[in-house]
């Protein structure tokens, strides 16, 4: 097993890891909007959101030697339902290998953020 760490994602929250390997496989802790230059959420619109969760996830996966094309499952989840379709959109762009998923709306999640992603990726 070998922790995972990207100085170009956001620095964990609390107690764990970006993410961990295990054998060739990585699982990644949620990534939610954070931008890692300001140490925050800067963008308020689901799309913009999105995209960030997705960079931050892309920059884990890469200190793990693989990429969002590798990602065999998601688990998503969304401050609101309603943004569903908004995030669908940028979701399929960046995750093009259409990987097997999760989707749930919950009642809140970190920082305020609109959405958050986890992954598990092959390497």
């Amino acid at each position: 097993m070998e922790v995972i760490h990207s100085p170009n994602a956001p620095a964990a929250l609390g107690p764990y890891s970006q993410a961990m390997r295990v054998g060739n496989l990585v699982y990644t802790s949620g990534q939610i909007g954070i931008d890692p230059a300001v140490g925050k959420i800067t963008a308020r619109a689901i799309d913009a959101q999105t995209e960030q969760v997705c960079k931050n996830l892309g920059a884990v996966l890469a200190a793990a030697g693989t990429d969002l094309t590798r990602v065999v499952k998601t688990t998503c989840f969304l401050a609101d339902i309603a943004d569903f379709a908004a995030f669908n959109e940028v979701y399929a762009r960046c995750f093009t290998g259409k990987p097997a998923r999760s989707c749930f709306a919950v009642k809140a999640l970190p920082a305020g953020a609109l959405c958050e992603i986890e992954v598990i990726a092959e390497v």
